[in-house]
Order: structure tokens, then C-alpha cells, then sequence
């Protein structure tokens, strides 16, 4: 079926199409548009992701080294880094935002596992900062003489795929995104200590769902019940009680539970709160150690997909540029599960981006490679094996 096909349009052929067009009429995106459209758009943005580009200028330049085989990847008759340019600029970014969601949905539907400990949704919530020049992206002040944007997610930690991602510049106070996570009743959610916000986390409460997030050092907590603790699993602490203070004990005005936790391997005490009282106290201590997961994810897409150096200066395209990672993301992840590939994310992204203009079928493709022979793609591996 595949046969005589680039690997590249075969791996597009797992993005619904049909959903993406009516994304685009929603948003009037390809109005007055005659060659380029908002599909072409999207499958240049996903190739440019593939295949770690640095620049507008180095991703048009790869594309027009095969300009005969444009047509058949999807870009449609002419790429130029006019048109890119201008269609990043002023095409809605909403449109790529609704399809990334869409994929999410799917992604997260198809990686569904029942092997966590917890059963449940179990999510994640983080942010990173990408720094950005700020006298070419004037609208990202940070600093004084500085400027980025923050990408606050969460993350599935059961599937690794992350179901929200609300894009800030970097000025915005973390604990402010926390308003706009769509919360589900009974879910667990993780956050760090930068996210202390005992009005918002009472919301978490109200909604029904649990949190497990590391306390601050000048935590005043007044104990009421002292529970049974193993010291063997780390746990030295397992207490139940209320805030101290005038205004937290307003803003938080119900018991908590502390859980104090001696990471050895980092020779540190960690002290956790959270309202749920029915997990044991290892439990919690294991919930809060699985954030380390959204590190890892924020730290996975900057190296292997390009939300660090952007094709376009203007908030509009750094907002494409950041939905079409995350939709190339979803749909490498889509592809491994359909496909029943087992290799993990980044060695199917490894394989797919050195393999792209091949015509080998995909399901071949990741039997006859041998990992251990795929390197890290640097610059110079990638001129390579696209020219």
C-alpha cells in the first residue's frame, strides 16, 4: 500500500485531515489563499520539527533541495520563505492549537495503561522558560534587557503526553496558570513548591480532586493526629492537621495531611502536603517523585524538537511553531502505538528524522534499523542526510 511513498507522507497519513479542514473553516484560514494552505502550512511546520531545523531560512533551504518532491510530501506546489513567513504571521494560531488538542485526545486515548500504582488520572503541572531575544521579540519582555516565554503544561504521567499548554510570556507568575487548568474531579495533581497558593489549591479541594505539592521551608502547621509510619520506606513523618496563621487558615481553612520524606539519594528531607487521606504515605511520597516526569518532558522536546530557536519573530508564529512540536510530538507517539513499535519516543523520532525522504514502509522501517547505529543528530548529520 505503501509502496513508492516517502516515509514522511506515510507517517502524515496518521493525522485526520478531514478534522484539521474543518478546524480551518472555523477560523476562515485559507480565505484568499490560492496555493499555500493552512494543510501545506501544517505539514511544513511538522517536517521543520522532524528534522530540527534552526531557522526559517535553513528549514526553506532544506525543502527547496528537493523541490520535485514537495508535491508529494504534502507542502503543495511552491514552499518559499515568503509564504511560510507570512502565513505564520497571520494565520490564527488557533487553528493549530484546536488540532493539537484534538491529537492529544487521541494520543491519550490510544497510550491508556492500567500499570500505574494509583488508579485514576494522575497529571503533572510545570513550566519552562524558553529565553528569547528581546529586541527582536519586543512583546516577550521579561527583564529589563530580556525576554522568553513560559510554556505551562500538564502532563499525563500515565501516558506522557501532555493535556494542556497554556503559552505566557515569561513575566507571568506560575501560580496564575493554575486558574486555567481544566481540573477533573477525583484526579490526582503535582506540583512543586513554586505553585504554594493555599486560595487555589482550597479550589482543588472544593472540585473534589486530590494534590500532592512539596511544602515551603516556612510551613506552619499545627499537628493534631500523628499516624504510624514505616521508617524503612524513607517516611519519617506522617501527620494530620491545620494551617497556622491568620490569613492561611482563611484561605485554606480545612485539615491537611503532611508527609515528611528522606530522599537518600539526594541525602534531603522533603516535606509534602496534600488533602488526600486514604493514600498511604508512601504513596504520596511516589506521587510526588513521578513529577520528575515533566522535567524530563520539557528537557526531551528543547533537545529533539525546536521550540528553542523560533521561524518567526511575532507572538503568532512562536505559538504555531510551539502547537506544531506538540502535534509532532502526538503523532510520533500515535505512530509508535499503531504501529505497535517498541522503542520508546525519542528512538522513533531519531529513526523518522534521519529516514524521512526514505520509501522504505514504515513498519519496515523499524525492524530492519538497528538503534544502537542511529546516532545523536547533530547540524552536519542532518545536511547529510537530507541533501
Amino acid at each position: 500500500m505503501n509502496k513508492g511513498k516517502f516515509v514522511y507522507a506515510q507517517i502524515v497519513e496518521f493525522l485526520p485531515q478531514r478534522v484539521f479542514d474543518t478546524i480551518v473553516l472555523k477560523y476562515d484560514g485559507n480565505r484568499y489563499v490560492k496555493h499555500f494552505t493552512c494543510w501545506n502550512q501544517l505539514l511544513v511546520m511538522v517536517f521543520g520539527q522532524l528534522t530540527n531545523r534552526d531557522s526559517l531560512r535553513d528549514l526553506i533551504v532544506a525543502i527547496e533541495a528537493h523541490n520535485r518532491k514537495s508535491y508529494h510530501l504534502g507542502f503543495g506546489k511552491s514552499v518559499t520563505r515568503s509564504n511560510l513567513s507570512k502565513a505564520n504571521e497571520n494565520r490564527n494560531h488557533r487553528i493549530f492549537e484546536e488540532f493539537a488538542y484534538y491529537l492529544i485526545g487521541v494520543a491519550r486515548q490510544k497510550l491508556e495503561n492500567n500499570d500505574f500504582e494509583i488508579k485514576g488520572k494522575v497529571y503533572a503541572f510545570d513550566s519552562t522558560t524558553v529565553d528569547l531575544c528581546l529586541s527582536v521579540f519586543w512583546w516577550a519582555k521579561f527583564r529589563k534587557n530580556k525576554g522568553g516565554v513560559k510554556i505551562h503544561t500538564l502532563l499525563d504521567i500515565t501516558t506522557q503526553i501532555p493535556v494542556f499548554v497554556h503559552i505566557t510570556t515569561a513575566s507571568v507568575n506560575d501560580v496564575n496558570a493554575m486558574d486555567i487548568i481544566p481540573y477533573e474531579a477525583g484526579a490526582y495533581y503535582i506540583f512543586d513548591r513554586g505553585y504554594v497558593d493555599y486560595t487555589r489549591l482550597y479550589k482543588i479541594t472544593k472540585l473534589e480532586s486530590s494534590f500532592v505539592i512539596r511544602a515551603r521551608k516556612n510551613l506552619k502547621f499545627e499537628v493534631k493526629t500523628n499516624n504510624p509510619v514505616d521508617e524503612t520506606t524513607g517516611v519519617i513523618t506522617d501527620q494530620t492537621g491545620f494551617l497556622k496563621g491568620f490569613y492561611t487558615s482563611k484561605d485554606y481553612p480545612e485539615s491537611l495531611r503532611r508527609v515528611a520524606f528522606y530522599d537518600k539519594d539526594k541525602n534531603t528531607t522533603l516535606i509534602f502536603l496534600t488533602n488526600n487521606f486514604e493514600l498511604t504515605a508512601e504513596q504520596v511520597a511516589m506521587l510526588y517523585k513521578n513529577r520528575w516526569q515533566i522535567e524530563l518532558f520539557f528537557k526531551w522536546i528543547k533537545q529533539h524538537l525546536k521550540i528553542k530557536s523560533f521561524w518567526g519573530t511575532s507572538q503568532n508564529a512562536v505559538r504555531i511553531q510551539i502547537y506544531s512540536a506538540i502535534i509532532a510530538y502526538c503523532m510520533v507517539a500515535i505512530v509508535g502505538h499503531d504501529l505497535q513499535i517498541d522503542r520508546t519516543t525519542y528512538e522513533i523520532l531519531q529513526i523518522l528524522g534521519i529516514s524521512l525522504l526514505d520509501k522504505t514502509p514504515v513498519n519496515e522501517l523499524f525492524t530492519n534499523i538497528d538503534i544502537n547505529d542511529v546516532k545523536e543528530r547533530n547540524d552536519n548529520q542532518l545536511t547529510l542526510n537530507l541533501f
